[in-house]
């Protein structure tokens, strides 16, 4: 078995972080396996050094074990391009030029697909999709209109077409696809609850979609143990996975770490940090007897 916890650097961990670190970390230790940590650092706007510096720290102290270096995704573009091109010959992506304002005011029509869950943090962390399903506006798009908008240097997000993406599956013989998932079971993949994700932009050569997939491949990833938010995204992961020749893991979404008032932990909601209580004295023991667990 080979479980990863791959955090993104744009803060501090706090102890929802590590509950789901230690659950990848138990399983692959109950298999005889290897855990593994990954740094998903390709949102250049919002990630920082220091905080990748910081995160590997903290999980030290916590007790965490791992091999080093780590994969890095920033260091790793290539894999991302070469999955890129796979997806671009199967026809299942095309370029969108809607901007974030155009896409939110699209979706104010009834007549669109409702909406999945407005984690920005969630889905289609970290590249920022806005977290509502495309209306696949620039589906349609002439070949004609696309190379002249392209020429001119517009900017543009790479798409899934997902009607062309579920053709190719069932051409393959692939489709209907599903994955096992330790919490809901056997699931059936529907792509289109999250429609037309952005796999990489013309500033970002990859999103959290793709890569997470490509990682996971590279690295050999048997099992995926991360937050029930992040269910609704593996509808997408395991298609993704199937275009690509990618073998499946099994999944473990396991439920969030809640505050008192029942919110989730989240960074953005300023949950305060592992660093944070290191400060005020914490040891490693203490954090983890507050989740009732024991220590590594």
């Amino acid at each position: 078995m080979v479980t990863r916890f791959a955090p993104s650097p744009t803060g501090f961990l706090h102890m929802g972080h590590a509950f789901s670190a230690r659950m990848g970390f138990d399983a692959a230790q109950k298999a005889g396996g290897t855990f593994l940590v990954r740094i998903e650092d390709i949102d250049t706007t919002r990630c920082r050094p220091e905080y990748t510096e910081a995160i590997l720290e903290d999980l030290r102290f916590l007790g965490f074990s791992f091999p080093t270096p780590v994969r890095k995704q920033s260091e790793h573009l290539d894999d991302y391009d070469r999955a890129l091109d796979r997806l671009s010959l199967l026809g299942v992506l095309y370029p969108c030029f809607c901007t974030r304002k155009e896409i939110a005011t699209s979706q104010s029509a009834p007549q669109h697909d409702p909406q999945p869950p407005t984690d920005p943090n969630g889905p289609n962390h970290p590249n920022g999709d806005a977290p509502v399903v495309y209306s696949g506006r620039c589906r349609g798009l002439s070949a004609d209109e696309v190379n002249t908008r392209l020429k001119r240097g517009d900017s543009y997000a790479l798409r899934l077409h997902t009607e062309a993406a579920e053709g190719v599956l069932r051409d393959f013989g692939l489709a209907p696809l599903f994955f096992s998932d330790a919490y809901a079971g056997t699931v059936q993949v529907d792509p289109a609850r999250l429609g037309d994700v952005v796999l990489a932009r013309k500033e970002v050569r990859t999103s959290y979609h793709l890569a997470v997939v490509v990682d996971d491949a590279i690295q050999q990833v048997t099992c995926v143990t991360r937050g029930e938010d992040l269910l609704l995204s593996t509808h997408v992961h395991r298609v993704l996975q199937a275009l690509l020749g990618f073998q499946m893991p099994v999944y473990a979404h396991h439920p969030l770490l809640q505050d008192a008032g029942g919110q989730r932990l989240a960074k953005r909601r300023g949950s305060l940090s592992i660093r944070a209580l290191r400060q005020q004295g914490f040891s490693a023991r203490d954090l983890w007897a507050t989740l009732g667990l024991p220590p590594l």
